[in-house]
């Protein structure tokens, strides 16, 4: 059986629709599945978030540069007003963008949070390092410091590698709870994760399920059918069972339920290692920026 991080249930509800809780190193703990909701804006942001609240989910996940928040957080409120959920149920997180690291984090947590219309987060994250600008650690500081008051629960970064985790650890004595990362099976960044488990920090996966090429790969459906599921539910669980921290977007109601469906059934150690077995590499795997690069010494905003 493949080894992954021991679990309890979240909430009143059955085993078969509620997502999983584990701990980050702070003794904090998060559902392992959440909402992500990269692109979808306004009223589409908040429909979805509504029916993901309705359908178990209890972490939700946005960043400034969605310019979503106002909606998520509209979203949030509304469920707890109507008595869906409360929110301690809740896990939100969010995160600062390039143009407010440094001195102005905790303006851009502030910010964030008003939008959000919400008393705390949490967890907050550095949305990419931005190595050029050498701001991250001063953010990262900054970030303690709103933890400090009650702000924010978690604090973590994005986007991040061992080169500027290993600064941001060495420098301000404080290591990042998670590091929210492209992970994929077309792009599974073994030796990244393997870092994350040295120093005890979460894998959280953006773009959990890759490409529609990936998705639709025989090797992919032939595990589908063996489990009875879909395309997304095995890649979904294969994530589960890696431990990885993991946010599937959807704006559209059955995927969103869809992807919730996945804690009710396990992957055998050999179909485990058939999904791990897919990964490209960062030439031909990646679909999103490399953090190496991204963004440009002079760019604020991209």
């Amino acid at each position: 059986m493949q080894a992954w991080p021991e679990t309890r249930l979240m909430g009143d509800m059955t085993e078969a629709t509620i997502s999983p809780a584990l701990q980050f190193r702070d003794g904090t703990e998060f559902p392992q599945l959440g909402l992500g909701t990269w692109k979808l804006r306004e009223e589409e942001a908040e429909r979805a978030v509504r029916t993901a609240i309705e359908v178990g989910y209890r972490h939700i996940d946005t960043a400034a540069i969605y310019q979503n928040e106002e909606a998520v957080g509209k979203a949030i409120r509304d469920a707890i007003a109507a008595g869906e959920v409360t929110r301690d149920e809740l896990f939100v997180t969010s995160k600062l963008w390039h143009n407010q690291q440094g001195e102005d984090t905790a303006t851009g947590f502030n910010q964030s949070l008003e939008r959000l219309g919400l008393d705390y987060l949490d967890l907050y994250l550095i949305h990419w390092p931005w190595a050029s600008a050498d701001r991250y650690v001063r953010s990262f500081e900054e970030m303690a410091k709103i933890q400090g008051l009650g702000k924010v629960q978690s604090i973590g970064v994005s986007n991040f590698y061992p080169e500027v985790l290993d600064r941001l650890i060495a420098e301000t004595g404080i290591t990042p709870v998670c590091n929210q990362i492209e992970v994929h099976p077309g792009f599974s960044q073994p030796e990244l994760r393997a870092y994350h488990e040295e120093h005890g920090i979460v894998t959280a996966a953006w773009s959990p399920l890759g490409s529609g090429a990936i998705v639709d790969l025989a090797s992919i459906s032939e595990l589908a059918e063996e489990t009875g599921r879909t395309n997304a539910q095995v890649i979904l669980r294969w994530h589960l069972q890696l431990g990885n921290l993991v946010i599937p977007r959807s704006s559209n109601p059955e995927r969103i339920a869809e992807n919730f469906g996945i804690f009710d059934f396990e992957l055998s150690d050999a179909q485990m290692a058939a999904i791990t077995a897919l990964d490209n590499g960062p030439d031909q795997g990646r679909r999103g920026a490399d953090p190496l690069v991204f963004p440009e010494p002079e760019g604020t905003n991209e």
